[in-house]
């Protein structure tokens, strides 16, 4: 990333789910620069003192940025901008390599960003029928 070049790596756990699901997307990503990044971005930041975290903008403020995971309602924040290392520039997913700035991603990440007080509404019941409908196979 100092070198400019871009990376690919696989994120892991479920904190970016449903948009990015560990085992089947890649991200690619480049290094940010903090006044570039904008509400919607992912990005890869390092915790205080602890592990590189991969979470989407939820805010923007002057004292700092405000991070939420795709299958979160918390918010974390302020992350400084030093804290920041790269910014997602696209997505791999079952072979298809897909912009992050694509405006159709675009929309369903500020729609999902929006749905956050309602998340875990929304996706308990889709989780338990997936299941259910994997049993049925």
């Amino acid at each position: 990333l100092r070198e400019g070049k871009s990376i690919q790596i696989q994120p892991q756990g479920y904190s970016m789910y449903p948009l990015l699901v560990p085992g089947r997307d890649e991200v690619i990503l480049r290094a940010a620069d903090p006044a570039e990044l904008r509400r919607g971005d992912v990005v890869l930041y390092r915790r205080e003192g602890s592990i590189l975290v991969l979470h989407r903008i939820w805010k923007k403020r002057s004292d700092g940025f405000y991070m939420v995971g795709d299958n979160q309602t918390k918010v974390e924040g302020p992350i400084a901008g030093e804290q920041i290392r790269a910014v997602m520039t696209a997505f791999i997913r079952n072979g298809k390599h897909l912009p992050a700035g694509d405006p159709g991603y675009r929309f369903l990440a500020v729609v999902w960003l929006l749905l956050r007080p309602f998340r875990r509404a929304i996706s308990l019941p889709i989780a338990k029928l997936r299941a259910l409908l994997k049993k049925l196979k």
